[in-house]
């Protein structure tokens, strides 16, 4: 029997099934497990959940003649009730990247906690826990439904060090929004939420020193890296409730349309669609991503390098709706007005893919820093353009992260 009891009302040896809030309210990535330490039950006392769901049939019972707050007899009940909590007193609407930024950077920083600690269970043999890949998903399936930008701009600023975690919350967010762009229903986008998260979950298996190298890898270094989609969905099948395209996903990402990919060579039209999705955003967010050999190109740039690719290696239809949804000058992208003045693009605009908002601080004229100020290229009236790409390289601006971003280098 499931029972929703209040926070005080927790002891050692009580599974604890769900938590009666949003993911990102408690201090854990996953939900379900008996509670052993007492500094797990002083960590949820002291966040903001007040009620949890604990399974009586797995764990201790309240003590007899203590209240609770309702009784389930499923798993099934507890969901519904959750969800129908969540949909009363959540009403997702589309905001400003700018006021998405700081919510998304917190989604973030959680997400990369859960994901580094999922890896470290897998690494030590543990089951996958897809029920915690799933809520994580919803968190971030929200933020992208308020403003697809944020988050997926975010999450490219990676550190070397952490790109095997963020790369994982890269991925599930720009699979979000390529589903959507796509026509998926909510299902499936979610599915491809989770996929993305758990694609390189065989990297878990990998040597260390293998993966983090710095410099090129020897051929049986990568012959090793190369088995990382089969030890994924080998450890995905051994957890319960896997997810089926998430299985597709994991095994296929690295197969290309001309049969050039691994593991399997296989041809374009047996090829899912899911896995020729998650192929373009783990090529994408890899390239812009600074790497222990390289850094990351200009997301711009980045997109016109997949594009010489396109044929042999992804779908051209599945790569079109991908530019779409992140947009031709994705966020972040450095550009050159026709007026002479740079400028980072800050948000995509709903009516032309050519015309993002762009924060304009330099002169190449005068060879001079501006006071930042947007331009909406898409605003009636405005006779400003971009006439080319840039590469941050050649400029070597320090903060251009932080000029769009808002966010302190240091902090990512």
């Amino acid at each position: 029997m499931l029972k929703r009891i209040s926070v005080e009302q927790l002891t050692l040896g009580m599974y604890l099934k769900e938590f009666c809030g949003s993911w990102m309210e408690h201090p854990f990535w996953r939900s379900s497990f008996v509670i052993t330490d007492p500094q797990d039950i002083a960590s949820i006392r002291a966040s903001s959940i007040r009620e949890v769901w604990i399974d009586c049939a797995k764990g201790l019972d309240l003590a007899p003649g203590e209240s609770v707050v309702s009784v389930a007899e499923s798993e099934a009940q507890v969901d519904e009730e959750l969800a129908s909590a969540a949909e009363a007193v959540q009403q997702i609407q589309r905001v400003p990247t700018t006021v998405e930024f700081d919510r998304a950077a917190k989604i973030i920083a959680k997400s990369k906690q859960a994901v580094t600690l999922m890896f470290e269970e897998a690494r030590m043999g543990k089951a996958v826990d897809a029920d915690g890949a799933r809520r994580l998903v919803a968190e971030i399936s929200d933020s992208v439904s308020r403003n697809a930008g944020a988050l997926i701009s975010l999450a490219r600023l990676k550190t070397a060090d952490d790109y095997t975690y963020m790369h994982s919350v890269a991925v599930g967010a720009l699979m979000i929004a390529l589903a959507r762009q796509l026509g998926l229903d909510e299902q499936q986008t979610r599915s491809a939420g989770i996929a993305g998260l758990l694609h390189d979950l065989g990297k878990a298996a990998m040597p260390i020193d293998v993966l983090n190298k710095p410099g090129k890898l020897t051929d049986a270094e990568f012959a090793t890296i190369k088995t990382h989609p089969a030890e994924g969905h080998r450890m995905l099948l051994q957890g319960s409730g896997s997810d089926e395209m998430a299985l597709d996903v994991v095994l296929h990402h690295h197969e290309k349309t001309d049969g050039s990919g691994y593991p399997k060579g296989l041809l374009d039209r047996e090829i899912s669609l899911f896995a020729k999705m998650g192929a373009v955003c783990d090529v994408y967010d890899a390239i812009t991503s600074n790497r222990p050999y390289k850094a990351g190109w200009d997301p711009a740039e980045s997109l016109r390098k997949m594009a010489e690719w396109s044929k042999g290696h992804f779908d051209p239809v599945v790569f079109q709706a991908f530019v779409k949804s992140i947009g031709i000058y994705p966020i972040g992208s450095l550009v050159l007005l026709s007026c002479g003045r740079l400028g980072v693009v800050t948000e995509q605009s709903e009516k032309s893919l050519l015309s993002p908002q762009v924060k304009v601080f330099f002169s190449t004229r005068s060879k001079t820093r501006l006071l930042p100020e947007i331009v909406d290229l898409a605003r009636t009236g405005c006779r400003e353009k971009i006439v080319s790409r840039e590469d941050p390289a050649k400029w070597n601006f320090a903060d251009l992260n932080e000029i769009w971003s808002g966010q302190p280098t240091s902090n990512r």
